[in-house]
């Protein structure tokens, strides 16, 4: 997933940072309202972890107060991204506030690593309309354990090529392009050339050989993922 991580908490913004990255996200980082607006407007993510206490550091004009005003103007110009808001465990009328502006789930500060991206698998599978797993040929995809199967067997990838055949399985059928697979496994510090989309994609198709299922690509338009007889 391509997520963005809007928090102003330097300690707090780099601990969510590594433990997203180590289990194969890529995330952007927003520490104020102006970079929150900006790369929600110009980037597509899969969901937005936002923090609503963001200090009012915009100008007056901007009518940027705060990260609930930063979701509301999402909102109100018809972005749907999945968004989990992160707010202070005692305060229930910036929870009510969130959620009546837009926001799909909350959770309250301390919290366990290991639920903020359990949350986010939730919100991005109900928003893509995908089940937990997802399996095509003997090739299969059990999204809550982040593991590949063939015919029962664990298959290890590497976490790119991993994320490169979750893309492409979620759901299977659908063609996706190679914009939007770059962009999935890219951040605005480390962008995914063509190049190497195309090497991950030679290696993945490679490890499927037997599985039931192949990658094609369709030319001008992106890649498949489909079965084989």
């Amino acid at each position: 997933m391509r997520i963005l991580l809007v928090e102003d908490d330097a300690v707090l913004r780099g601990v969510v940072l590594r433990s997203l990255g180590d289990a194969g996200h890529r995330v952007d980082v927003a520490a104020n309202v102006e970079d929150a607006d900006h790369l929600w407007r110009v980037q597509l993510f899969d969901a937005v972890l936002l923090d609503l206490s963001l200090p009012a550091t915009a100008s007056p004009t901007s009518g940027l107060a705060s990260g609930l005003t930063v979701l509301r103007h999402a909102r109100a110009r018809g972005d749907r991204t999945p968004v989990l808001v992160l707010t202070a465990r005692d305060r229930t009328e910036e929870r009510i506030a969130g959620l009546d502006a837009g926001a799909d789930d909350y959770l309250g500060k301390p919290f366990d690593l290991a639920e903020v991206e359990a949350r986010l698998r939730a919100l991005v599978r109900r928003a893509q309309g995908t089940e937990d797993i997802a399996t095509l040929g003997q090739l299969k995809l059990d999204r809550k354990a982040r593991r590949f199967m063939v015919a029962g067997a664990p298959l290890d990838l590497p976490a790119r090529e991993f994320e490169v055949l979750w893309e492409l399985m979620s759901p299977p059928g659908r063609t996706v392009s190679k914009r939007a697979l770059s962009d999935k496994l890219s951040t605005f510090d480390e962008a995914l050339g063509d190049n190497a989309l195309e090497a991950f994609i030679s290696r993945l198709r490679k490890k499927l050989t037997g599985s039931g299922a192949a990658i094609r690509t369709l030319r001008g338009i992106g890649y498949l993922l489909e079965a084989t007889a």
